[in-house]
């Protein structure tokens, strides 16, 4: 009788731990799967391509620059003196076939033109892309602050104090409502500013990093300044082709929330030493 009864409880025993193991084994497995959701999945893209997106930028050299307009909008107002520190911009907008090589499918409404700047994406999106490119190249991509924006679109110390982005006469710079026959152009058609940069002025609307306050410049944020600490939406800069040229003008600003896609708005990249 005793050693029924041993028998049953070493049985038993080993049921118990047996069940102990395949739990933890299938808590482990559930653990592996959500880290896996959690990571970013890796698209193939030739390195041919990541190289060419990296050789079109430029560097701007830091300094002081007037931020805002006194005879713009309220809320390019106080025009007052801001310092950025250098960092590397993109001579373009993100293309089509940057965006399609790095997301895998186009959400433009303006497909066909790989060399058009991508429309139809969110500031929320844009983010998602500068993530999977800096996991694929190990380098720091971003969006520009609008400080940074407005003091490349202004030449930076090359600057000549124009209306627009390389000239006063916005045909020579921009597309914009009046000339673009409403859609976007390829890339690098327009002349550039004195720093080398295309498209600033029109084409595509360009998300900036910062969230938007219409008093922000009150605040007189003179160093690196990266904007409000939270808000309800988002900077955009440039002006597109669907715009009026008051909107392209250097100083001017715009604000939608981060989730708002348009089919006139799109970014550039700006990237900072590792």
């Amino acid at each position: 009788m005793k050693l029924i009864i041993r028998y049953t409880l070493i049985v038993a025993i080993s049921f118990a731990f047996i069940n102990v193991l395949v739990a933890q084994d299938a808590a482990g497995k559930k653990k592996k799967k959500k880290s896996k959701k959690a990571e970013i999945e890796l698209p193939s893209v030739s390195q041919e391509l990541l190289d060419s997106l990296a050789a079109n930028f430029v560097w701007v050299t830091g300094g002081k620059f007037m931020m805002g307009d006194y005879a713009g909008e309220a809320d390019e107002k106080p025009a007052y003196e801001v310092v950025v520190d250098g960092f590397a911009i993109s001579k373009y907008p993100v293309t089509q076939r940057q965006w399609t090589a790095i997301m895998s499918s186009s959400p433009s409404e303006f497909k066909g033109c790989d060399q058009c700047p991508i429309d139809m994406v969110s500031w929320d999106d844009a983010q998602h892309f500068i993530e999977t490119l800096n996991e694929l190249t190990g380098k720091k991509y971003a969006l520009p602050t609008e400080a940074e924006w407005e003091y490349a679109a202004k030449g930076g110390l090359k600057s000549q104090g124009l209306r627009y982005s390389g000239a006063d006469n916005i045909e020579a710079v921009g597309w914009y409502t009046g000339n673009s026959g409403r859609h976007p152009h390829p890339v690098g058609e327009k002349a550039p500013n004195e720093l080398g940069l295309y498209d600033m002025t029109g084409n595509v609307w360009e998300w900036c990093r910062d969230w938007y306050n219409k008093n922000y410049y009150e605040l007189r944020e003179s160093n690196n300044p990266t904007g409000p600490a939270s808000g309800a939406a988002r900077v955009r800069r440039g002006g597109s082709w669907f715009t009026q040229e008051v909107s392209c003008r250097t100083s001017s600003r715009n604000s939608v929330k981060q989730d708002y896609k348009d089919d006139s708005g799109g970014f550039r990249l700006v990237q900072y030493p590792n």
